[in-house]
C-alpha cells in the first residue's frame, strides 16, 4: 500500500529521454521497431510489452497536454490547432501500427506463458480492439476527435451580464442561490437565452457527430453506434437491458425521493409554486452557502480536508500542486466542466476545473482529488494499459470521496449550522442526480437507435425521456423553449458519447462506500485503496468486491441504498 504520494517520471530505456513528440517522420521508426522486432522467448515479449507502454505513455501523455492547454484557453489558435494536427496529422498513423502490434502479441507463441491472471483484462480488451479495428474508420475518428472538442469552443466563449458586470455561465449561475427570486428568474431566464443563441451551432455539430459515429459502427459490422460503443467501452459485465433497468428502476425507487425533497424546498422557501430558478435557493435570512473565495483557498481547504482522511491524499494534491498541475476558477475563454486528467509519463494528473465561489465546487473538487488519488495509486503498475481501469471503478474513486470528505468538511464553515447544510445538500444531490443520469443515458440509447432522425424527431425524442424523470414537484410551465435544447449543455453527449450510466452505477457503489465508512472508516478506506490501487488488471465484479462492494444496480439493491441515504439525511434534520 502506497504510504507516500511521492511520484516520479516514469524512465525511459526505449525512447531518448529528450525525445519529444513533433511529427509523424520522428515518431515512426519507434513503432516499426516493435513491428520488425523478434519475440524468441517469454523474457523477450515482457521487454517488447514494457517498451510499448514506455511509447504509449509518451504519446498518450503529448496529446493529453494538447487538450489540457487547449481547454484552458479555447480563444487560443495556437492550442487549438496543436491539438487538431495531433488529432489527424500523427493519431490516424499510430492506429494501424497499434492493431499490428496487437495482432503480433496475439499471435505470439509465447503469449500463452504470460500470467494468465495478471494479463486477463489486458489481453481481453487487445482481442477487443483488433476486432474493432477498420482501416476505414481512422480517418473519420480523426475528424471526430477535432470536432468533439468544438463543443468546449462554443460553449467557452458563452457570458451574460447581471447588474452591469460579466459573467460565464458558471459564475452566473452563484446568483440563482440569491435570495432575490426576481433576480434568480433573470439570471436562469438569461443563462437559457445565451445557451438558445448556439442552439443551431451546437445542433448543427451534433447532428455531424452522430453522421460519423453511426458511419463508425456500420463500418465496424455494427447496426447501431451504441452496440459498438458498448463494445469499444468494454461493457463486459452488463448489457443494454441491465440500463434499461437501471432507468426504471430510478423512476419507481429514485423519482419519489427526489419530489419530497423538492416538495421540502417549496415549504421552506414558502412558496405556492417551486420554480426551477428556486432549487438552489435558501430561505430569507439564511445566506448562501460559501466555502471559499478563490481557487487557492479552495485548495488549502482541500488539501486539509483530506490530511484528515487520509494523509496520502493529501500529498496527493499537494505534489499537483507543486508541479503545477491545477487550473481551478472559472474565467471566460475556460472551457466548461471539470476533469481530473491522468499524465501517464510524469504520473501526476491534471485537475481542471470551473470554481465561482459555491458549495457544488467543493463537491467538484473532492470529486476530481478522488480521481487524482486513483492515478496516483495506479502510476507504479508496470504496464500503461494495467492502468486503464473501468469508468464505473473511477467514478467510484471520485464519488466515494466527495461522502467520506463530508465528515471533515468543518474546515469548510465556520458553524455548525452552515456544516449541516452543506451536507444536506451533498446528499440531495446524491439522489436528485440519479434521474438525470436516467434521462441522459436513456436519451443516448434513443439517438443512436434512430440515427437518421430530424432535429424535430431528436427535440420531441428528448421532452418525452426528460418528462419521464422530472420532478412533479417542480413548476416548468412557459418553459418549454428552453426545456426542448437543455440536452445541449451535457457535454458528454458532444465529447465522450455513452460515458454517463457510469455516474450511475458508481453513484451506487459509492453510497456502498460510503455505508461502510460510516460502520468503520479504517476499514472503508482500506478497501477504496485495495480496489484502486489495481487499476485495470481486474474485471470490473473483482475490483468491486475487493472494494467490499456488490457489482449490482437491479431495483432491490437501489431501494435498499436509497433507504441508507434517507436515514442519514433524517439525521441531519435532527
Amino acid at each position: 500500500m502506497n504510504t507516500t504520494a511521492s511520484i516520479k517520471k516514469l524512465p525511459r530505456h526505449f525512447l531518448p529521454e529528450d525525445f519529444a513528440v513533433s511529427t509523424w517522420d520522428a515518431l515512426e521508426p519507434y513503432f516499426k521497431e516493435l513491428l520488425d522486432r523478434p519475440l524468441d522467448s517469454a523474457e523477450a515479449l515482457e521487454k517488447w510489452l514494457k517498451d510499448i507502454s514506455e511509447l504509449e505513455a509518451v504519446v498518450s501523455e503529448d496529446a493529453c497536454w494538447r487538450q489540457i492547454r487547449m481547454t484552458c484557453d479555447t480563444e487560443n489558435k495556437d492550442l487549438e490547432e496543436a491539438f487538431a494536427y495531433f488529432c489527424t496529422q500523427i493519431q490516424p498513423f499510430i492506429q494501424p501500427y497499434a492493431d499490428k502490434l496487437n495482432r503480433k502479441l496475439i499471435e505470439n507463441p509465447h503469449t500463452g506463458k504470460l500470467d494468465q491472471h495478471r494479463f486477463f483484462t489486458y489481453l481481453r480488451n487487445v482481442r477487443k480492439s483488433i476486432e474493432l479495428f477498420r482501416e476505414e474508420n481512422i480517418p473519420i475518428q480523426a475528424e471526430l476527435s477535432v470536432l468533439q472538442q468544438q463543443f468546449g469552443v462554443i460553449s467557452g466563449k458563452m457570458t451574460i451580464s447581471v447588474k452591469g458586470n460579466e459573467y460565464t455561465l458558471q459564475q452566473a449561475a452563484k446568483f440563482l442561490e440569491d435570495h432575490d427570486r426576481a433576480l434568480r428568474e433573470e439570471v436562469y431566464r438569461k443563462i437559457n437565452e445565451r445557451r438558445l443563441e448556439d442552439k443551431d451551432a451546437l445542433n448543427n455539430l451534433f447532428n455531424s457527430l452522430v453522421e460519423k459515429r453511426h458511419a463508425i459502427a456500420v463500418n465496424t459490422g455494427f447496426s447501431n453506434y451504441r452496440d459498438y460503443k458498448f463494445k469499444e467501452l468494454g461493457r463486459f459485465d452488463y448489457t443494454k437491458e441491465d440500463c434499461f433497468q437501471f432507468h426504471e428502476a430510478v423512476k419507481k425507487h429514485v423519482l419519489p425521493l427526489v419530489n419530497t425533497l423538492y416538495e421540502k424546498k417549496r415549504k421552506k422557501l414558502s412558496l405556492e409554486t417551486l420554480r426551477p430558478w428556486d432549487l438552489e435557493a435558501e430561505p430569507q435570512g439564511t445566506e448562501p452557502l460559501r466555502p471559499f473565495k478563490t481557487g487557492q483557498e479552495l485548495l488549502n481547504k482541500t488539501i486539509a480536508c483530506f490530511k484528515k482522511l487520509n494523509p496520502f491524499f493529501a500529498e496527493c494534491l499537494q505534489q499537483m500542486d507543486q508541479m503545477k498541475r491545477l487550473d481551478l476558477e472559472s474565467r471566460k475563454g475556460k472551457a466548461p466542466g471539470g476533469y481530473n486528467c491522468p499524465l501517464a509519463e510524469t504520473g501526476a494528473p491534471f485537475i481542471f476545473m470551473n470554481a465561482a465561489g459555491q458549495m457544488s465546487d467543493v463537491t467538484t473538487m473532492v470529486h476530481e482529488g478522488g480521481h487524482a488519488v486513483h492515478s496516483f495509486l495506479t502510476h507504479p503498475l508496470e504496464l500503461n494499459a494495467f492502468k486503464e481501469y473501468p469508468m464505473e471503478i473511477a467514478e467510484v474513486a471520485s464519488m466515494a470521496m466527495e461522502l467520506f470528505s463530508m465528515e471533515y468538511w468543518d474546515l469548510f464553515f465556520d458553524n455548525e449550522k452552515d456544516l449541516v447544510r452543506a451536507k444536506q445538500h451533498q446528499l440531495e444531490r446524491v439522489i436528485s442526480i440519479f434521474p438525470w443520469i436516467a434521462t441522459i443515458d436513456k436519451f443516448q440509447h434513443w439517438i443512436y437507435e434512430h440515427p437518421a432522425h430530424t432535429e424535430e424527431q431528436r427535440t420531441q425524442a428528448w421532452m418525452d425521456i426528460l418528462g419521464e424523470f422530472s420532478s412533479d414537484a417542480v413548476d416548468f410551465s412557459g418553459l418549454e423553449a428552453y426545456r426542448k435544447y437543455s440536452w445541449q449543455r451535457q457535454l458528454h453527449l458532444f465529447e465522450v458519447p455513452f460515458y454517463y450510466i457510469e455516474y450511475g452505477i458508481a453513484q451506487l457503489g459509492a453510497i456502498g462506500m460510503w455505508k461502510q465508512f460510516r460502520q468503520n472508516k479504517d476499514a472503508a478506506l482500506k478497501n477504496y485503496m485495495n480496489a484502486l490501487k489495481e487499476g485495470g488488471m481486474k474485471t470490473l465484479p473483482e475490483l468491486y468486491k475487493d472494494a467490499g462492494l456488490e457489482f449490482n444496480f437491479s431495483p432491490d439493491h437501489i431501494q435498499r441504498l436509497m433507504a441508507f441515504v434517507g436515514e442519514e439525511m433524517a439525521k441531519l434534520d435532527d
